[in-house]
């Protein structure tokens, strides 16, 4: 019976012979039961065979679809990216101007929380590598002045969700110069399109060499320089240097050269950094003004927001940092921060800023006023804006 069907003769396989004649040999039911069985087994097979040559087709697909699937891959990835910033970023809390911390936040317009957003620090890190961004060469730098206010600047330009900063100074354009900009840029912090990459280091503005060597790095650099009255600046220098070497000689003899004549030491480093006009002269011969921002220093106390407005309209920038983002300390004396970038809680520059300053002769405070003067008027001129430090 079973050659008839092609199986060939019983006795060239005996086992298989013995195998159907036992299913032969099994009533109707058992006998359906083990057909059902096989179909089973072989639509099985068949299916395996299907799919394993779908596969090898999927393997020699053309380039024009291949492409396709990649371009669709891409922007599922671009929209799954921008869902996870919105769902891990939080807007900035808003500030109220009135010089204190209030309990409950303003409300704040859909755009300004829309710019305002910021990746929370639980996920600094987590969305590589979707889009975290390359290291770049600064497109700004914050080049001076020592004891000016070039921190609070620098902490207050972190709100801005477009400005990414180095929180050291660098000092490659002065001290560092020798290990070439590959070994600047990795100091850098990852920034996205769009995004503006900062640092500062306020003795740039005093060194000779720093205009030629910022410049060869890049023409279309923007400066920004936080200057302060240079008498007061002065002060300042030396309270902080006395509080690191409590055996140094007063400030009225570091002041002269001389003081029975009354000659100023010029050679001096707190005295010399305030003589603006002559370190403007050195930048001026490799940068154009349009591309200097001058910040006052005593403005970025008495009106922050003032001040920040100009610098991000310098950079050009949205103006989304504003007096919502202060309130004043009365304790330390300057602005604070409601909310500094990467937290939730007010934040002030820290207890090494704001020391108080020692009491100097006025008769001394006198002459250096009288010896700033001209400097003076003539940094006023080149700048075209009066800072008032006669009053």
């Amino acid at each position: 019976m079973f050659a008839q069907h092609g199986c060939g003769s019983c006795t060239d396989h005996p086992g298989t012979g013995m195998a159907f004649s036992r299913v032969g040999r099994l009533d109707p039911a058992a006998r359906g039961v083990f057909r059902r069985a096989a179909v089973m087994l072989c639509s099985l097979l068949t299916s395996l065979f299907l799919l394993h040559c779908l596969t090898e087709r999927c393997g020699t697909t053309s380039p024009v679809r291949a492409s396709s699937s990649r371009g669709l891959l891409q922007d599922l990835r671009a929209q799954r990216t921008k869902r996870l910033v919105y769902e891990w970023t939080e807007p900035v809390v808003g500030y109220g101007g009135t010089g204190r911390v209030v309990n409950e936040p303003p409300e704040e317009s859909p755009d300004l929380v829309a710019s305002s957003r910021k990746v929370s620090p639980r996920f600094a890190g987590k969305l590589s590598p979707l889009g975290e961004g390359s290291k770049k060469l600064p497109q700004a730098l914050i080049i001076g002045v020592k004891k000016g206010g070039t921190r609070a600047l620098l902490e207050f330009l972190r709100v801005h969700p477009d400005i990414r900063a180095v929180g050291a100074e660098p000092h490659f354009f002065d001290r560092n110069y020798e290990n070439g900009l590959d070994w600047y840029r990795e100091l850098m912090p990852k920034t996205l399109e769009g995004q503006i990459t900062m640092e500062k280091t306020p003795s740039y503005f005093v060194t000779r060499e720093a205009p030629a060597r910022i410049s060869a790095m890049s023409r279309d650099t923007k400066l920004i320089v936080v200057v302060r009255d240079p008498v007061t600046r002065a002060i300042s220098d030396y309270t902080q240097t006395l509080s690191k070497k409590p055996d140094i000689p007063s400030f009225e003899s570091l002041t002269f050269k001389n003081r029975t004549t009354g000659l100023i030491d010029t050679s001096w480093s707190a005295i010399q950094i305030g003589i603006y006009a002559k370190h403007l002269d050195n930048w001026l011969q490799y940068f154009p003004m349009g591309q200097i921002l001058f910040v006052s220093g005593e403005r970025l106390i008495t009106d922050p927001a003032g001040e920040l407005g100009r610098v991000q309209d310098f950079l050009g920038l949205k103006r989304i940092i504003t007096d919502k983002h202060f309130y004043f300390n009365q304790t330390k004396g300057f602005p604070c921060l409601k909310k500094a970038e990467g937290s939730s809680k007010p934040h002030c520059l820290g207890k090494t800023k704001g020391r108080t300053h020692p009491n100097i002769d006025p008769e001394v405070v006198q002459r250096l006023r009288d010896f700033y003067r001209p400097f003076n008027m003539k940094f006023y001129q080149m700048t075209g804006r009066f800072f008032g430090w006669e009053d």
